[in-house]
């Protein structure tokens, strides 16, 4: 039994080793790639984040919607029903925004791109491209990494504003909180750190599910397992770790 679990902690060690030094060399040929090929870019950003837009809408107008419920059946035993637009705005700045719209991107993108690179991997385009003298990391991974990094502070402006929209329906329209009480208490609690806290960690959490999607897919074994369990790894491991740095960022903002 310690023969195994030595066995394992060494293999955990050089996987997580060989994936910061993949990271590294993403980061590293990111700068020439955003110059040389910008198209490619865009691309993926419009497959990453424009096509992601409709669940993102959905998700963040009803999860406003059950912040103004519940914030107005809270607040009202204390005759502060006025908060719900504070409230919804904090909750979904610095956690409930950036948290579920990187757990949903991980499930709508981020397996898109496991799946797509895992295909790659599995029908030798990228063997092809190496035979050929071009690197894959370049031409195939490094666009689709920065694509999913740049859609993920945008998706989750987006939830932030449809979620705030639906706060604003369900509270003032639904339950009778003065507008202009629901609006000035929102301006009055959520500083400009708050705001800076939600951007940072969309940021974060967009870094962590593209790095997690062209990993897994990069890795795959080349069969049609292999591809489905690189999705399903993907998922996993983005949403596990997008709560354990959402811990870290909170515990040291605070």
């Amino acid at each position: 039994m310690l023969k195994d679990l030595y066995r394992t902690f060494l293999e955990f060690l050089r996987t997580f080793g060989a994936l910061q030094l993949f990271f590294l060399r993403l980061i590293a040929y990111s700068p020439a790639v955003l110059v040389r090929r910008f198209g490619l870019v865009v691309v993926q950003v419009f497959n990453a984040g424009a096509l992601s837009l409709v669940i993102i809408m959905t998700c963040g107008f009803f999860v406003g919607g059950v912040l103004g419920l519940q914030g107005y059946s809270n607040l009202a035993k204390f005759n502060a029903e006025d908060s719900v637009g504070a409230f919804a705005a904090l909750s979904l700045l610095k956690e409930l925004g950036p948290v579920i719209t990187a757990l949903l991107f991980a499930g709508r993108a981020g397996t898109a791109l496991a799946s797509e690179i895992g295909l790659m991997r599995a029908t030798e385009q990228l063997s092809a491209m190496e035979m050929m003298a071009v690197d894959p990391l370049r031409r195939v991974l490094v666009p689709r990494f920065l694509g999913a990094v740049i859609s993920m502070p945008m998706l989750t402006a987006i939830f932030c504003v449809l979620g705030l929209l639906g706060a604003h329906l369900v509270a003032v329209d639904m339950l009778g909180v003065d507008s202009g009480a629901f609006w000035q208490q929102m301006r009055s609690s959520v500083e400009s750190s708050d705001v800076w806290e939600g951007i940072i960690k969309s940021v974060v959490f967009g870094i962590a599910a593209s790095l997690f999607a062209v990993w897994e897919g990069y890795n795959a074994i080349p069969t049609a397992e292999g591809v489905g369990r690189a999705t399903t790894r993907t998922v996993v491991i983005t949403a596990v770790s997008v709560l354990v740095l959402d811990f870290m960022i909170t515990a040291v903002a605070i």
